[in-house]
């Protein structure tokens, strides 16, 4: 009933930018809190930014003054740039939508994860 699609990311030079994309679809009412995270080998999943549907936004210290999240409710997307990457930036990068749906005729409240996609930052 909902899909959570990420596109984008690759390889980068250290310096460089990147911009990642998460699109949920389905029979979405509305979507609340849309969140990116990201897991490097052997880390735990970290939590980088969170935008509300009003569209205030919170990032981890890591990441702050270098990416940015933002959103598009009309096409229920969720946007991360990313600049100034640095070889630590490294990870699978992971788009998490909380949202209500329509499961037959029942409102219902749920998260879903997008599919995960590699950042790569090197020289």
């Amino acid at each position: 009933q909902v899909q959570v699609v990420q596109s984008g990311g690759g390889l980068v030079q250290p310096g460089g930018s990147l911009r990642l994309s998460c699109a949920a679809s389905g029979t979405i009412v509305s979507v609340k809190t849309m969140d990116w995270y990201r897991q490097a080998p052997g880390k735990q999943r970290e939590l980088l930014a969170t935008i509300t549907s009003g569209g205030t936004t919170n990032y981890t210290d890591s990441v702050k003054g270098r990416f940015t999240i933002s959103r598009d409710n009309a096409k229920n997307t969720v946007y991360l740039q990313m600049n100034s990457l640095k070889p630590e930036d490294t990870a699978v990068y992971y788009c998490y939508a909380d949202l209500f749906f329509l499961s037959g005729i029942r409102l219902t409240s749920a998260g879903y994860w997008g599919q995960g996609t590699q950042v790569t930052v090197s020289s």
